[in-house]
């Protein structure tokens, strides 16, 4: 049973007891509105509770005015759904277009206009909205475990793809599948959605550092897709594939680090003035790959870069988030 069931269930009891407390006829259409209001972040919770809560007042105020012309006829709840929807939808306020026919039809059932019946509507609608309000602002699940949990993993396959990645240049008739690229597209694509939800969950100030990981991570798979392609370019071993296979291997283990330790950049400034002393390549082969290898340090120089700027230590302590700036 998740979390959101037991919350509805809570927010529902409540809006119930509070709704017959206070005298409200069909006290357990207060239950339908807090079903309605309960959601999984704080931040949706308020727009989706403002919205509904607005759209009532709309679609309250138009089937008053269709049942004080026209009378409380069937046909005109067809008219209401017919004209109101599209006007509610018009106002901005398209997600409560369920909870204000809620209100509409309650009007309908008791068959009287009245201020006395208009504030109960309202009362409701307090009542219903509020209580999930109330349950949602009490408790909200913590993800940060499971989000550090999910940067952990994706560490690990970058950590897998660029060991295979060094020896794919030492072996060049070395096939490996690529499976752990696409394990990690989707790890990061989990990451992403636990990371807005989190960041929702704090509406005040809103902790956008996993964001910024994941984002980076996106960005760094679609640079290492394109060193792939260069290394499958690499067809035959030279020394200088063993060279930067070394970069990767170097680069295996730092990925692992909560901070970008510069080790790797380090390497590849060092490896490219050793390129640049090293004779002209004698075949059309032996240019080809190289050229690729060249390539490929390049875009690992890329991938370094995009590193540096955002890649800064986030780790998770059960109470409190820590977040500090990177080392150099």
């Amino acid at each position: 049973m998740g979390f959101r069931v037991i919350k509805t269930a809570a927010a529902t009891l409540m809006s119930v007891l509070l709704a017959s407390a206070v005298g409200i006829p069909n006290a357990q259409s207060a239950g339908l509105l807090a079903i309605l209001g309960v959601e999984v972040t704080l931040k949706r919770s308020f727009r989706t509770i403002t919205a509904r809560f607005l759209a009532s007042l709309v679609g309250l105020f138009f089937g008053c005015i269709l049942f004080w012309i026209l009378g409380f006829h069937y046909w005109v709840l067809g008219l209401y759904v017919l004209v109101g929807f599209p006007m509610i939808v018009k106002s901005g306020y398209k997600e409560g277009i369920v909870t204000s026919s809620v209100i509409v039809f309650r009007v309908f059932g008791q068959a009287e206009l009245s201020l006395h019946v208009l504030l109960q509507q309202v009362e409701l609608l307090a009542i219903g909205l509020g209580s999930a309000g109330v349950v949602n602002l009490i408790y909200m699940p913590q993800t940060g475990g499971v989000i550090y949990g999910i940067r952990k993993e994706v560490d690990r396959y970058f950590s897998v793809i660029f060991t295979q990645m060094a020896r794919t240049l030492r072996e060049p008739a070395y096939m490996w599948d690529g499976k752990e690229l696409i394990d990690a597209d989707n790890a990061v694509q989990r990451g992403l959605t636990a990371a807005t939800r989190e960041m929702e969950n704090h509406v005040i100030h809103p902790d956008e550092a996993w964001n910024v990981y994941f984002y980076m991570r996106k960005e760094q798979l679609e640079s290492i897709q394109s060193m792939m392609q260069l290394i499958s370019q690499v067809y035959r071993h030279l020394p200088h594939g063993e060279m930067v296979a070394e970069l990767f291997d170097q680069l295996s283990g730092d990925v692992l680090a909560e901070e970008y330790t510069g080790r790797t950049e380090h390497l590849l400034e060092e490896l490219e003035h050793e390129f640049e002393s090293m004779d002209l390549p004698e075949t059309r082969e032996e240019f080809e790959v190289r050229s690729a290898i060249l390539q490929l340090c390049r875009e690992l120089a890329l991938y370094l870069k995009i590193a540096k700027r955002h890649k800064i230590p986030v780790s998770y302590k059960p109470e409190k988030r820590l977040l500090t700036r990177k080392k150099a």
